[in-house]
């Protein structure tokens, strides 16, 4: 199928499973998309980079840290695993509650989710995606725009909702809500990107 392709027909978790191995698929409300190929350059440096800082932050916390691939698996109720229509593979998943932990991933909303824009996912990360980490109870989403070089964080309020996004350069520190105490350094990561990347590339 072509890059980013969409199965018109309804799917569960039981259906994915049983997909090769060798394609990525995200399912979101029963609908699947094939996710893009391999993150370019600065995907990965962000990713690694990101990730680095934060594993290093839990070393002595409860929490846990995972990148890409690592499934998500988002169920509206007590539907089991095969009946299961929402399936993501974020970027950058951190859980605290090592209940929703098993063999297959997580099950369940993590407590933060980061996702690294390419032009191919960056309509789905910043509406569909969004709107289901908010409906699931995602304490904190943070999209990362390469090119810009800039972050949009979304905090969950006392609501329940989002409310509007912050937008912040990647540059300084800032702050992690959910695990106060953590500062993500931007500078540690932006000296890191390719040189395309900071003349305003897509990132890819």
């Amino acid at each position: 199928m072509g890059e980013n392709a969409q199965r018109i027909e309804l799917y569960t978790y039981q259906d994915y499973c049983r997909w090769p191995e060798d394609e990525r698929w995200e399912l979101i409300h029963g609908q699947a998309y094939l996710m893009s190929p391999a993150p370019g350059l600065s995907h990965q440096t962000i990713s690694g980079d990101l990730v680095r800082q934060i594993a290093n932050y839990l070393l002595d916390k409860p929490c846990r840290v995972f990148h890409a691939p690592f499934d998500v698996r988002l169920p509206q109720g007590g539907e089991t695993d095969e009946q299961i229509t929402t399936v993501v593979q974020p970027d950058i998943v951190m859980v605290c509650d090592e209940r929703k932990l098993d063999k297959r991933g997580c099950r369940g909303a993590p407590d933060w989710i980061i996702e690294i824009l390419s032009p191919a996912t960056a309509a789905r990360d910043q509406i569909q995606k969004l709107a289901l980490y908010e409906q699931q109870g995602v304490k904190e989403y943070w999209i990362v725009h390469p090119g810009d070089r800039i972050v949009t964080v979304y905090r969950q309020e006392a609501s329940g909702s989002y409310g509007r996004g912050r937008i912040a350069e990647l540059q300084g520190e800032l702050p992690v809500g959910v695990l106060p105490g953590l500062r993500i350094d931007w500078e540690m990561v932006v000296r890191k990107l390719p040189a395309r990347v900071l003349d305003g590339d897509s990132g890819e």
